[in-house]
């Protein structure tokens, strides 16, 4: 059983067992993580792919340890000009070893949704009205002049926009 998974930005093939190297990850050695992102999994011939990801798919890996990769050169040279420059970096790795693939019945983790920020409600008053308007975004403030039939709003800045919605 094989799967291909997505982690810390990259596509990689894993099967149980078998070490892998992956850009820096925030856990602690030792400690056990899972990968909910499985865009494919192969079992005896039979390929599931995910569209993007399989639902309930789940790989989990046991970190083994936080590394330096070999050395990078980058070296930049234009001809003729005298420009060299030389410089390089130890990429930052993490070595993790898959424990397990699971192609159904893990759970997904629930993500708390913020709720979407309500409409201010204008007051008649003029003075709470040029606050309230000052508040709103430049978004918000072409939606009020929407609502309210003005033409030609979407050209105008944000200063004119609260004259405009001020008459």
């Amino acid at each position: 059983m094989y799967a291909i998974v997505e982690i810390a930005g990259q596509q990689f093939k894993v099967a149980k067992d078998q070490k892998v190297y992956v850009h820096r990850l925030h856990e602690e050695e030792g400690t056990s993580v899972s990968f909910d992102k499985v865009l494919l999994v192969g079992d005896n011939g039979t390929i599931t792919i995910g569209a993007p990801a399989i639902e309930g798919a789940e790989v989990t890996a046991k970190i083994l340890g936080h590394l330096q990769g070999d050395k990078v050169i980058v070296f930049k040279k234009k001809r003729r000009k005298g420009f060299r420059k030389k410089n390089g970096h130890r990429q930052a790795l993490t070595e993790i070893q898959i424990e397990g693939i699971s192609a159904s019945g893990a759970k997904k983790k629930e993500v708390a949704k913020k709720e979407a920020p309500k409409a201010k409600v204008v007051a008649p008053k003029e003075k709470t009205v040029a606050v309230d308007l000052e508040s709103m975004t430049v978004a918000e403030l072409k939606a009020l002049a929407k609502e309210k039939g003005m033409e030609g709003y979407t050209s105008l800045k944000k200063a004119e926009l609260i004259e405009a919605l001020k008459k």
